[in-house]
This record gives structure tokens, sequence and C-alpha cells, in this order.
């Protein structure tokens, strides 16, 4: 892929972002001119560091700032020295409720219509639209195949269906689990453990489980099983929620005496060791991997698999995106809004996940891995993954303004209900105190968001 491609690439991207900023605060403006209230400014950008272009155009002063993330309409209200009276009709703070609400809803309003004219667009241009699911298809056996491997049962063509019970719909699950399984992982469960010990103890009646056993000491060694399947569910594949299989980790030297022993019978100590590190060194074996495909629309259950200590299994795959297809127009009206559903549905289980803290802060990535990956998307797979990626984005604009915390739209649709339901308006001074600690909150998780981004492309997570 040329410099060029990925340059322009970059820049169509650079464009969509803007334009989903610039139809948000749009909609303020137009909101507000319709009920009568004028507009001072109208910013591209926030107003921190310089100011890149100024321009009055009528009564309206248009700028465009450095700190590009971002963008705001100014009313008379926000500004001091406004020359307006302040029984002015042209006030914000003059209008009804209902106009208020308008005015203050109608950034998301528009940025929900951009996102359905989007995919709308792209179903009608692209005659089908994503189903967030794809097909993972076995083509072949790899040089890292076993012989284990070679004889699952696999054929050309099955489709991989589940894993461990668990149904595949990202080619990313297949990896996760080949990997989690892998061959001498460093970690057992502590009942395994547990298990292991008697059974030396069984087997080695004439030594001491307490006691140190020198060097040169021939240990029996009980049978060797596997661990564990993996359990993985859809959260823990997409990465919503961290994969905890409560095992305990093995020390170095554990680690050290379980590589030596190698599926042995009889084991002569060349170090100083404790039964309880043996019976850790034995319990560290591989974790089966049960695989489901479809075969001619029929589940088939293959033999149990093994990764390699690598987390490799040696298959080759081919994976598809699923489609719904838009052709005619009750097909396209229908895909939208599927489309919508679903992944309104997700944005808003992810916002849920990441309240109540199964997503840390140091796993969330903003505007520049978005740009990134946008980049990366109309480079590789076309404008029309671009334009859904897009409308994506200004859905989750709409959802994250929406919320009711102050200094966002959602704050100030807050305060109007508050007003609505007290009969008088929430301390101008008050409004303005929390919505300004709150901005500087939102700016300060921005800072650390864009750290994120950073610190991930760096390492090549993004």
């Amino acid at each position: 892929m040329g410099f060029l491609h990925i340059f322009f690439s970059a820049l169509i991207m650079f464009f969509l972002i803007s334009l989903l900023i610039l139809i948000h605060e749009a909609g303020h403006f137009i909101a507000a001119r319709m009920v009568g209230i004028r507009v001072d400014k109208f910013g591209f950008g926030l107003p921190f560091g310089p100011t890149l272009f100024s321009k009055k155009i009528g009564d309206v002063e248009i700028l465009v700032h450095a700190f590009l993330l971002g963008g705001y309409v100014s009313f008379p209200d926000d500004e001091e020295n406004s020359d307006l009276p302040p029984d002015s009709p042209q006030r914000y703070c003059n209008k009804t409720l209902l106009q208020r609400a308008f005015v203050i809803s109608a950034g998301v309003i528009c940025n929900v219509i951009l996102a359905y004219f989007l995919i709308f667009f792209t179903g009608a241009l692209w005659k089908h639209l994503p189903d967030n699911k794809f097909i993972v298809t076995f083509e072949n056996f790899s040089q890292q195949a076993s012989i284990n491997t070679k004889k699952s049962g696999f054929q050309k063509g099955d489709i991989i269906y589940k894993i461990n019970g668990t149904e595949i719909f990202y080619p990313i699950a297949i990896n996760k689990f080949f990997v989690l399984s892998k061959e001498f992982d460093g970690f057992s469960k502590q009942e395994i453990i547990d298990k292991k010990f008697l059974e030396l103890k069984k087997l080695n009646p004439k030594i001491d489980a307490d006691k140190i056993i020198k060097a040169g000491t021939i240990i029996k060694l009980p049978n060797f099983t596997d661990e564990e399947t993996v359990k993985l569910s859809q959260d823990n594949i997409i990465g919503l929620e961290k994969y905890n299989p409560s095992e305990i980790q093995l020390t170095p030297s554990q680690i050290n005496l379980r590589d030596k022993i190698n599926y042995q019978k009889i084991y002569k100590l060349d170090t100083d060791s404790y039964l309880s590190d043996i019976a850790s060194a034995v319990s560290d074996t591989k974790k089966p991997i049960f695989i489901t495909v479809l075969r001619n629309n029929e589940e088939i259950n293959l033999n149990a698999v093994y990764s390699n200590k690598d987390g490799i299994l040696g298959i080759e795959q081919s994976y598809s995106e699923k489609y719904t297809e838009t052709k005619t127009l009750k097909e396209l009206i229908n895909g939208t809004f599927h489309y919508v559903n679903y992944n309104v549905g997700f944005m808003l289980y992810t916002l849920g996940k990441l309240f109540t803290g199964k997503i840390p802060v140091s796993e969330m990535n903003g505007i520049i891995a978005i740009a990134k990956v946008g980049t990366e998307i109309i480079a590789y797979k076309g404008i029309f993954q671009g334009l859904l990626l897009t409308a994506m984005i200004s859905l989750n604009l709409a959802i994250i303004n929406i919320l009711p915390i102050p200094a966002l739209d959602g704050g100030h649709l807050l305060f109007i209900i508050i007003e609505k339901l007290t009969g008088k308006p929430v301390s101008k001074k008050f409004v303005e105190y929390i919505s300004n600690f709150f901005f500087y909150l939102l700016i300060l998780l921005m800072i650390i968001i864009i750290y994120n981004d950073i610190h991930a492309w760096i390492i090549g997570k993004i």
C-alpha cells in the first residue's frame, strides 16, 4: 500500500471526523436561530492556545482553534460584556424550557440523523451492510501442526462454529483460545497442585513432605493429566472483560523444574527441592481444546486438540464477514435500523462496563486511535467501511453527549429538567461552577486517553 494512498485515506478520515463535529455544532446553531437566539461565535476546536482562523460573517464570528478536538457555539449569555439587555428575547435564558431543551439536544439529534443517513447511503450504494459477525473456515494444516492436530478430524471447508462451547463470531477468538490453552503456560489451579501433592506423597512414602529433598533423590511422579479447558465469554473475547482464570502462577524455580521433568515417570533431582515445588511443576501441563465445526450445516465435534508451547495449533483459516443484503428499499430500511440498533446496544453495554469499572481507564482509547484505525479501514477495506465507522463515531458522540454530566449537552438538559420539577432555575453560579469542574475533568480524561492512544500506537497495540 503506497504512502500517497495512506496519506489520502488519513485526510478522508480527518475530514469525516471534522464533519461530525461541525454537524453537531451546526445542530445547536440552527436550532438557536430557529427559536430566535442570537449566536455570537461558532468555534471549531476548543479555545485553548492560538486561534488559527477568525472571521466575522454577518453577526457570527467563525473561529478555528489549534486544539481541534471539539467545537462550541457561543450565545450572548456566555459573554459578560454582551450588548444585549438581560431581558432580551435573543438571549438563551429568556426562552421557554422546551425551546432551550430543543437547542441543547439539537447537536445530538443531528449526529443521530447523520449516522442514519451514512448507513442508509452506504447500504444503498454497497447493496449490503455488515452483520457484525464473521465466518471462520478451516483451510489446511500448517507446518507447525502436530500429529494430534492432524488426527482431530478437520476437513477443508469446515466452519469453526464453537470452541470449548463458546460460539465463534470473530477470528480473534480462535487465537485467544489457542494462546490461553498453550502447553506449559506457567499457571495451574490450586486444587490440581494439592491433588498432585497428595499423589506424590503416596508414591514416595519415605520422603518427608515438609522437609527439603536433597539433590540426587529419585522421585516417582504421578500420571500427568490435562488441565481444565479455557472458558471465554464473548466479553473476554472482544476485550470488554479481563480474563481471570484464578490460577496460581509458578515461580521461576518451579518452571525450571517443570521443564526438566517434562512428562517423565521418574525424575532424579539435580537441585534441592520441596515436594510442594514438584507438585506445582507436574501440575502445569496442557489444556485440551474442544472444537465444534459446521460441515454441510451439521454440527461435528472434533477430537480434542492441543496448542503447543507457543500457543499455536497449526491450522490455516480464512474468514469472511457476514452481510445483510440491502438491494430493495425494504431491505435497506430494515438493514439500516438493524445495524443501528445492534451497534447502539453494544455501545450502551460497553458504557455500562466502563462505569462499573470492568473496563479500566487505561484500556480506553480516543481520537488518535479512531483516526488511525479509520485510516487503515479506508485504505485497506474501502470508503464504505470508513463511512460506517464514521456513522458509529457519530452515534457514539451522540450517546456520550446526552449523558447527564455537567459540561456536556446531557448535563444542560438535566438542569432544565430540575428547573421544570422545582419551578425555578438552578443557580447560575452553581451551574457555572459545576460545569467548569466537569469540563476540566473531561479535559484531564481526554489527556489520559490521548496518552493511551500514543502508548498503544508505539507498542503496536493499534
